[in-house]
């Protein structure tokens, strides 16, 4: 995987073909780590930006409740 964090669509598609890949089961063992590895990373990312998320939509709504026009 790359440095650089994937956008969270970007994420969820890696983790998506992790999971196809490692259902297959063609992989050798230290294949499939390597794949399981990247997914639990992926996860990770994945959650933090979830968190990063839903902390700006709370914001948002408290910003924007008393706001009639929304």
């Amino acid at each position: 995987m790359s440095e650089k964090a994937k956008s969270f669509e970007e994420a969820m598609l890696r983790l998506n073909e992790i999971v196809e890949a490692l259902d297959r089961n063609d992989h050798d063992l230290e294949s499939s780590i390597t794949l399981f590895e990247e997914g639990l990373t992926l996860v990770k990312q994945c959650d933090s930006q979830l968190k990063t998320f839903e902390k700006k939509v709370s914001e948002l709504m408290v910003k924007y409740s008393d706001d009639s026009n929304v």
